[in-house]
């Protein structure tokens, strides 16, 4: 089914990329609201992964990256690209690089990665989801940063924060951010 690169793919093929690429955000999204039910979403019931630290059920993942995501930093921003997507039958492999920016405690220092996702997705009754995610690091890196969030040429915009805090929230519940 996954076009040549270069060639058109077939409207099948486009909204199954769509749908693939619509998890991949949602990760994401997952990761830096600290929001375990949109991760667990993303995942089959049996799905694993391999964050080298930890390997095994992708469901249990959920709950612990949130809480360690919450304890260690202030912020995170997960961005993904040069999404990779081979489909074949009711199987999807992906890469996607993935940049993530994880604001310390404190504020005062980021630690930046720089790596790949290697996923597998699986299309079950019309719906993808992953069934796996290998995470590589290609490098890794922390500076120390003058945080400007709160000085006065920013004062006035909304402030990104974990969970509730941010104001996707309300947004998303139809009122102003």
């Amino acid at each position: 089914m996954t076009s040549t690169p270069g060639n058109p793919p077939s409207s099948t093929e486009i909204a199954d990329r769509l749908a693939i690429n619509d998890i991949l955000y949602s990760h994401c999204r997952g990761l830096d609201r600290l929001d375990s039910a949109i991760l667990q979403a993303c995942y089959w019931q049996d799905a694993e992964v391999d964050y080298g630290s930890y390997r095994g059920p992708a469901q249990a993942f959920a709950g612990l990256v949130i809480a360690a995501l919450g304890e260690a930093y202030a912020l995170t921003r997960h961005n993904i690209g040069n999404t990779l997507i081979a489909i074949e039958g009711s199987t999807a492999h992906c890469e996607s690089y993935v940049n993530a920016d994880h604001l310390l405690a404190g504020e005062t220092q980021e630690m930046c990665f720089s790596g790949r996702y290697l996923d597998r997705l699986e299309k079950l009754d019309g719906q993808w989801r992953l069934s796996h995610r290998q995470v590589v690091i290609d490098w890794a890196r922390i500076r120390d940063l003058e945080n400007l969030r709160d000085t006065e040429a920013f004062a006035d915009l909304a402030k990104g924060g974990q969970g509730a805090d941010d104001p996707l929230f309300p947004f998303l519940a139809g009122g102003v951010a």
